[in-house]
């Protein structure tokens, strides 16, 4: 008998609980609603448009070097290499040996 009563009061409880929990906002609503508050307030035509231009460098061996100005923003390598990384900002460097060319795509903002 006194199990049954916890049980129907434990019920009961959760059953408040469920019903009062769906008639509130989620954080997650009151979150999205705000981030869109926000975002219809900016002035999105106010900064002036930018372009990207991009180029790219090839060269024989492992490295590959951008024109002052430029970032490099992907490498490409001879001989089916996939393994590269990116020196000073401005360099692909190809990691695999004997490598006969090297290319870098390079950009900047205009």
């Amino acid at each position: 008998m006194k199990s049954t009563a916890c049980f129907m009061l434990t019920f009961i409880l959760l059953l408040q609980l469920i019903i009062s929990g769906s008639n509130q906002c989620s954080l997650e609503s009151v979150v999205d609603k705000k981030v869109m508050e926000i975002l219809n307030n900016l002035e999105i035509n106010s900064s002036p448009k930018r372009e990207m231009s991009c180029t790219s460098v090839t060269n024989s061996g492992k490295l590959s070097t951008c024109p002052a100005g430029t970032v490099v923003t992907g490498c490409a390598c001879g001989y089916g290499c996939g393994s590269w990384d990116v020196q000073s900002g401005n360099t692909c460097h190809c990691q695999c040996s004997g490598m006969d060319w090297t290319t870098a795509r390079c950009c900047r903002l205009t």
